[in-house]
């Protein structure tokens, strides 16, 4: 935003600038040109008075020598004819048969004056032609033709103008200095603003904005302080209720089985399946405890990497996807389902833990194995992002169990649900387990994809940004 402003700022000095400048350059150049023009006019003012003196005595030698101190003075040359274009006085190598000259002769004789018309510039050069008729009314007795150098006229023209042009630098510096100074005024103010609404929308506490800026960014500033306050205060109280409620639980629920347990040996044949139904529900209540610790604490990381740099982090994906399968493979077994690994060859380097990515790939085995069914086929595979995602490191888990409709997939990731088939199974699970991949995924700027498989079936897809380095650090042991 800064730079827009300055640059708007920017063009508006320029064309201010050039606005004033440039009449001042045209100005100067005609003023020049004009005092050119008018002295010569009144030198030719002098000759032709002197050439009709000389027309009326007879006498020309006082208009001929005075041409020649003039053309030996100044260096530029003069033509003084009489009425019948017989030359009084030529100077400086001029001559009366010039062409140029002649026309001008020609117009001078016939009572008209000749000054050259445009306004001279800094590159102009050569010389300028004037001509004035000699005489009194409309009785002329002669005519002058001089030719001047505007060379110095120029060269003073390109003196005023570097004047006019380092003054219009300066100011459009001064300006330029004025515009920053104005607008980090502004938009300082407005950074800190924008940093700490990042902060405070990944649901970390964000720093107090200082209170700087015109009054408007002053008061906003003041009010998004007390409303950052308020919203990170009820923000630390949810997350320490769900962390401190799913901590504090278990020592209850411990001594809870404990008991539970202490009562099973004195318990009748009767009452069996009551027992049963009760460590059973244990079982979820302890699941769904963990689970919710596990979704609070992948919150607040996510949290954490969308304001800060986790982008020198990495895994080697590949290595990740083979330990997974060796832990789970035995698991699907058990379960009656067969787990096959199909992953390219190491390193495939994400950017994200390889803790991190473990618990990603348990999660979603753990729901194909629960869900694909007896009998069904799991594969983890793990390969680099083909086209569009060809800067990505993706890990999928297929199955052909029952699957997903389309409206289920688009629920999937939601807190608590879980399908119809599956709440028909009380020992499913919580339906945290998506949840918790998918806010894991997002802290690393990477996202979760479910996809329906023909004819049955359901495709998980992590995908994770890939790393700048290979290499299997920076996370600590998956197993």
């Amino acid at each position: 935003m800064r730079t827009r402003v300055q640059a708007a700022l920017l063009l508006f000095v320029v064309i201010a600038v050039a606005a004033f400048a440039v009449p001042l350059l045209l100005f100067t150049a005609s003023d020049r040109t004009q005092q050119l023009v008018l002295a010569r006019s009144a030198d030719l003012d002098r000759f032709a008075a002197l050439m009709d003196q000389a027309a009326a005595t007879g006498d020309t030698s006082a208009v001929a020598a005075e041409a020649r101190r003039y053309t030996e003075l100044y260096g530029e040359p003069l033509v003084v004819t009489d009425t019948r274009r017989r030359t009084v006085v030529q100077t400086g190598g001029m001559r009366a048969a010039d062409p140029a000259v002649a026309r001008l002769l020609d117009a001078a004789l016939r009572n008209q004056t000749e000054h050259p018309s445009g306004a001279l510039r800094p590159w102009s050069r050569g010389h300028r032609m004037f001509a004035e008729p000699a005489g009194t009314g409309t009785r002329v007795s002669g005519a002058v033709v001089l030719r001047a150098s505007v060379g110095t006229a120029a060269d003073e023209i390109t003196r005023r103008w570097a004047a006019v042009l380092a003054g219009a630098a300066l100011v459009a510096v001064a300006c330029a200095v004025l515009a920053r100074a104005a607008t980090g005024w502004v938009v300082s103010p407005l950074r800190r603003l924008d940093r700490a609404v990042g902060q405070l929308a990944a649901g970390l506490p964000p720093e107090q904005t200082r209170a700087g800026g015109p009054p408007e960014l002053r008061q906003l500033a003041t009010g998004f302080n007390r409303m950052a306050r308020t919203v990170t205060a009820a923000l630390e109280q949810q997350r320490r209720l769900v962390a401190d409620t799913s901590h504090q639980m278990r020592n209850p629920m411990a001594a809870l089985r404990l008991r539970v347990d202490a009562l099973h040996t004195h318990l009748a044949p009767s009452g069996e399946r009551t027992y049963t139904g009760v460590t059973t529900e244990l079982d979820r209540l302890e699941t769904l405890l963990d689970d919710l610790l596990a979704l609070a604490t992948a919150e607040h990381r996510a949290g954490e990497l969308a304001v800060t740099d986790g982008s020198d982090v990495h895994c080697d994906a590949a290595a990740v996807a083979a330990d997974r399968h060796r832990l789970w493979e035995p698991v699907a077994e058990r379960a009656g389902a067969r787990l096959a690994l199909t992953s390219a060859a190491p390193p495939l380097p994400a950017a994200c833990t390889d803790r991190e990515l473990a618990q990603i790939a348990d999660i979603l085995l753990d729901n194909a194995i629960k869900y694909a069914g007896e009998g069904a086929e799991i594969s983890l595979d793990c390969a680099f992002g083909a086209g569009a995602g060809s800067g990505s490191v993706v890990l999928t888990v297929t199955d052909d169990g029952p699957g997903l409709g389309t409206d289920e997939l688009a629920l999937a990731t939601t807190r608590f649900w879980r399908a119809g088939h599956r709440r028909e199974n009380r020992t499913a699970g919580t339906g945290l387990g998506l949840a918790i991949a998918e806010q894991l995924l997002a802290g690393r700027g990477g996202r979760l994809e479910l996809t329906a498989v023909r004819p049955h079936g359901l495709r998980a897809r992590a995908v994770v940004p890939r790393a700048a380095t290979g290499g299997a650090g920076g996370g600590g042991d998956a197993r």
